[in-house]
């Protein structure tokens, strides 16, 4: 162990999975330990302690879902939110939107109670003028009624705070004076952009997490500094990038999709590295099923997402879509009398029928468990000896079979034929629903049960193939590794084209640059170099949304060397690009001044995990078994994976076993083993 040591920690819903690099020595070494719900600091800190000892650890950069799981779950923090006068419903009329558009059913319930919401007297007007200046006393007197309530944090969202701050930092100044924490935030701060409803949204949002985030940090340190850790902790973002705790506290929000960003971040490494540019992510964990869309090597970024019906954050991300179908999925017969998987999950706490710890519903996992298909004298995560096979069958028979009038092996290919079919179809909403023929794409499943489904997947969807990392268990904390630094900044400008003045928006530019790039500076993480990245949100006048314009311009000191004839040639050129024709004769509009920096991190050499030179097919052959397929037992090789050496053919049905995940190689399949280690699983030539 050495100060040039990072290791990657990424805490899921039923595992916590950890990646230990020592970059002087290139050598690494991974964990997969049970985590902790509700204590998760506890499994942090055991699946560390099986990597050596803490103290000479260097750095630790984490992928959190913490954040995720309090908003999926509605368990963040009471909070109050004071706003202009008039404005007291904005989170509740949203978008006029409904959960289902064409049902009857379907509430929703802001996380700010409307008791809770508290409007005062203030106006800054569309231009950024003042007409109504916020009154000291008036605030603190409302932030004292907040308290009283039981709010433990605040969010202060003034109406065209964008453009011009002032009413809502006079507000921050007063309201702290009387606020026990610092749990007090302004959308200035957050979301200095125009539209109400997203910046009241994600300010709301923000403020909701930061007492649950900042005790979790805050306990986490305390946990590590306990254990001689003299090091830093950093965070990954929901872009792909690494933040320093102190902002993950300042903007929790920002964390909302933290761990299955790291993993769309390594999988990106992993694909170009083995050749493959396009390449759709399918993370398979304990709770849900993350896919993403890689296309040329990059990933999607998107400026918002929602987190769940109304639950919208503005904020650069990594465009992920999730289902509740993961492996503790639990399975049931709707009233209707239809089999369905998930979305509740049995997590880690109790898990699945088979760990034996108090459930009785089957989950997907134990349906894999009962197929053979999942080793139950081998499980993954070092926590049990073996899995109970009987009380899955039980279960699965108990709670699909007789209600379905199935026996429990036909139940359990259902169970798994339904989840399969639902991971299909978020597949296919980011592939063909978005003009991408899957064909030229291949699936690359990881998390703990990813390589379980990479043959069905492949054949249900029409990929090209399946690309399996060389540790599928662990690959979003490997993507904390070498996830690069980022921060990223907004401001609304709201700007004519035409008649543009280009120096004063170049001298914005570099103020925002030298921010956002002292941010990264001072992160304390080794990183080669700093990028800074200027993107514009435009659109023709007239026109309700806009499209990203990345400009092509260097950070500089001094200038960016912009001028309104590069603006406009950037604009029209990603408009063609997104609709397939330009608008002539109508005037165009610059909203929003996009500037992010980028810390890139020293090179990772994947090489490093490639199979051993003492690898051979006669250590990794353990055993043949049956497992069943297509209604019926097969008799199946099983493989100790890492012990396969390169170039290894090996045709289905197989299963390739490792201490982080199990990979199925389905009949009429072939596996092959490249030179970085990877599985590339394809169809079986005629």
């Amino acid at each position: 162990m050495s100060g040039s040591s990072i290791i990657g920690v990424d805490v899921g819903g039923t595992f916590t999975d950890l990646f230990f690099y020592d970059e002087d020595r290139t050598q690494f070494r991974t964990a997969k330990v049970p985590s902790q719900r509700g204590n998760e600091a506890e499994g942090f800190l055991l699946g560390l302690k099986v990597l050596g000892q803490i103290s000479d650890f260097g750095a630790i950069v984490h992928g959190t879902t913490v954040g995720t799981n309090a908003l999926l779950e509605r368990k963040g923090a009471r909070i109050g939110l004071m706003t202009t006068a008039g404005f007291r419903d904005v989170l509740e009329m949203r978008r006029r939107d409904r959960p289902h558009t064409w049902g009857l059913w379907g509430d929703f319930v802001p996380v700010v109670d409307r008791n809770m919401r508290l409007e005062v007297d203030e106006r800054v007007l569309a231009d950024g003028s003042i007409r109504m200046a916020v009154d000291p006393a008036e605030i603190q007197a409302q932030a004292r009624k907040l308290l009283a309530a039981g709010a433990e944090a605040l969010a202060i969202v003034f109406i065209n705070a964008y453009a011009n701050p002032a009413n809502e930092r006079a507000a921050l100044v007063a309201a702290r004076e009387v606020w026990p924490n610092d749990d007090v935030v302004a959308s200035s701060e957050i979301l200095p952009e125009i539209r109400e409803f997203e910046r009241t949204s994600t300010t709301a949002l923000n403020a909701y997490l930061q007492p649950l985030v900042g005790r979790y940090l805050g306990k986490l340190q305390d946990a590590l500094s306990g254990e001689g850790f003299k090091g830093q902790i950093h965070i990954v973002q929901s872009n792909g990038g690494v933040m320093s705790t102190a902002m993950a506290r300042k903007f929790p929000v920002r964390t909302a999709l933290s761990g299955p960003a790291a993993g769309v971040i390594a999988a990106g490494a992993i694909a170009r590295a083995a050749g493959f540019e396009n390449v759709i992510t399918g993370d398979l964990g304990g709770t849900s099923f993350d896919v993403s869309l890689i296309a040329g090597g990059q990933a999607s970024l998107t400026a918002q997402t929602t987190i769940d019906f109304g639950l919208v954050i503005r904020t650069p991300m990594i465009e992920i879509t999730t289902i509740g179908a993961g492996g503790g999925s639990i399975a049931h017969v709707d009233r209707g009398g239809l089999l369905q998987v998930g979305p509740e999950s049995a997590g880690s706490v109790p898990g699945p029928v088979s760990y034996g710890a108090g459930n009785d519903r089957p989950t997907l996992t134990d349906a894999n468990v009962v197929l053979g298909r999942i080793n139950a004298e081998r499980p993954i995560g070092g926590k049990l000896a073996r899995l109970d096979v009987e009380a899955a069958k039980a279960a699965i028979l108990r709670h699909v079979g007789n209600p379905l009038g199935l026996d429990a092996m036909a139940a359990a290919e259902a169970i798994v034929r339904i989840a399969n079919a639902r991971m299909a179809g978020a597949i296919r909403l980011v592939s063909i629903e978005r003009g991408h023929d899957p064909g030229n794409f291949a699936i690359m499943p990881f998390g703990g049960g990813g390589a379980l489904h990479a043959g069905a997947l492949l054949r249900e969807v029409g990929l090209k193939l399946a690309l399996v990392p060389r540790f599928p268990g662990i690959t979003s904390a490997l993507g904390c590794v070498i996830a690069d630094l980022r921060h990223d900044q907004v401001q609304t400008v709201n700007l004519m084209l035409e008649g543009l003045d280009a120096r004063r928006l170049d001298q914005r530019m570099i103020a925002e640059g030298k921010a956002a790039h002292a941010v990264v500076a001072s992160a304390g993480v080794q990183v080669d170099r700093i990028d800074v990245i200027y993107e514009l949100d435009m659109h023709y006048v007239g026109q309700t949304h806009t499209i990203g314009v990345t400009l092509p311009v260097a950070f500089g000191d001094n200038t960016t060397g912009i001028d309104a004839g590069m603006i406009r040639q950037a604009f029209e050129a990603s408009y063609q690009a997104q609709f397939s024709r330009k608008l002539s004769g109508i005037p165009v509009k610059i909203v929003t001044l996009r500037t992010a920096a980028i810390g890139r991190r020293p090179h990772f050499d994947l090489a490093a995990l490639a199979p051993s030179p003492d690898a051979s097919i006669d250590k990794a052959k353990l055993e043949d078994r049956n497992v069943w397929f297509d209604g019926a037992w097969h008799r199946t090789s099983i493989w100790s994976r890492l012990e396969l050496p390169t170039g290894t053919v090996i045709s289905g049905p197989a299963i390739l076993e490792q201490p982080d995940a199990t990979t199925v190689v389905e009949p009429g399949l072939v596996a092959r083993v490249d030179a970085l280690g990877n599985i590339i699983i394809e169809r079986q030539s005629a």
